[in-house]
C-alpha cells in the first residue's frame, strides 16, 4: 500500500478516534484529531498526482473517507445540538446522490471529476467544523462578536446545494441511460 493510500486509511481509523473523543466532550483534542484528519486529505491527493502514485483503491476510498469525516463530525454535532439536523440531511442528501451519479457514471465508463464548487464546499465544510467543534474560538476569546463557525457552516451549506445542483446539471444525460 503506498503512502497516500496509507494516509486515507488513517483518516478511516481516526473517524472512531474522533467520535469517541467529540463524545466525551474533549472538544479540543476533537479539533485537532479532525484538523488533522483534514489535512491527511489534501495531502493524499497532491501526494498522489505528484508522484503518479494514484490507484483504483485511493479515487473510491479517498472520497468515501472525505465523506465519513465530515458527516460523522456533523452527525456528532447534531447528537449534541450544535448544528440543526436538518443541514445535515441536505449535505448527507447530496452526498448520496453525487455518489450515485459517479457509481452510474462509472458503469458507463464515464469518470465525473471534482468541480470547483464540489471543492469550495469540502474547504468551507473542513473550516466550518474545526470552528463549530470549538465554538468560535478564538473568536470569542478575542472579544469578536461574529459566528464565523456560522457563516463558514451556512456557506458550506450553500455550496453543497449549488455544486449538487451544478454534479446533476452538468451530468443529467446520466438520468436518461
Amino acid at each position: 500500500m503506498n503512502l497516500p493510500n496509507k494516509l486515507t486509511m488513517g483518516r478511516i481509523f481516526a473517524i472512531p478516534v474522533f467520535i469517541v473523543v467529540f463524545l466525551m466532550d474533549y472538544r479540543i483534542a476533537a479539533a485537532v484529531i479532525f484538523i488533522l484528519a483534514a489535512v491527511t486529505d489534501m495531502l493524499d491527493g497532491h501526494i498522489a498526482r505528484k508522484h503518479n502514485l494514484v490507484t483504483n483503491f485511493g479515487k473510491l476510498m479517498d472520497p468515501l473517507a472525505d465523506k465519513l469525516l465530515v458527516m460523522s463530525a456533523l452527525i456528532c454535532m447534531v447528537e449534541v445540538g450544535d448544528v440543526a439536523g436538518w443541514m445535515v440531511v441536505v449535505i448527507l442528501g447530496r452526498e448520496f446522490i453525487i455518489t450515485g451519479m459517479r457509481q452510474v457514471a462509472a458503469a458507463q465508463g464515464i469518470v465525473i471529476a471534482a468541480g470547483t464548487t464540489g471543492k469550495i464546499k469540502t474547504i468551507t465544510q473542513m473550516i466550518a467544523i474545526p470552528l463549530l467543534i470549538l465554538e468560535n474560538w478564538p473568536f470569542t476569546t478575542l472579544g469578536i462578536p461574529v459566528p464565523f463557525d456560522q457563516i463558514f457552516l451556512w456557506i458550506a451549506l450553500i455550496m453543497t446545494i449549488v455544486s449538487g445542483a451544478e454534479y446533476i446539471m452538468k451530468n443529467k444525460q446520466l438520468f436518461s441511460m
